[in-house]
């Protein structure tokens, strides 16, 4: 293995930044699954479930990614978002799952995750 192939691996253990629904769709078409925070600037849960979903990112091999949805409002009626955190999950382009249930811990987004996809996933 390189350091190239390491640094490119660190990096893809990251949740990915997405800033539109555009972003969004393309992410999950192009991976198998997808975990996605939906959280807005100034909310405390959010704040204190980041740290959470980047563990999730990094002790699995789903793809995470966080967006704020009023980066782009379409996303709000389109997902059905009433609170934040809310993360969806979604498996072959298609939405699997949802979990709005405010702060929850690694272990339990990962069992989540396990649930709600009819792949097993890679837990590290």
């Amino acid at each position: 293995m390189t350091a190239d192939s390491v640094d490119a691996d660190a990096q893809r253990r990251r949740p990915i930044r997405l800033s539109s629904g555009e972003e969004l769709d393309r992410l999950v078409a192009a991976e198998d699954l997808a975990l996605v925070d939906f959280y807005t600037k100034g909310c405390t849960l959010c704040q204190s479930i980041e740290p959470v979903v980047g563990n999730v990112a990094r002790a699995t091999d789903v793809t995470v990614a966080m967006l704020n949805p009023r980066d782009d409002l379409d996303l709000v009626a389109r997902f059905d978002i009433r609170s934040v955190p809310t993360l969806l999950l979604f498996e072959d382009g298609e939405l699997v799952g949802r979990l709005a249930e405010g702060f929850q811990g690694t272990d339990a987004i990962v069992g989540f995750v396990e649930e709600h996809s009819s792949r097993a996933i890679t837990v590290e």
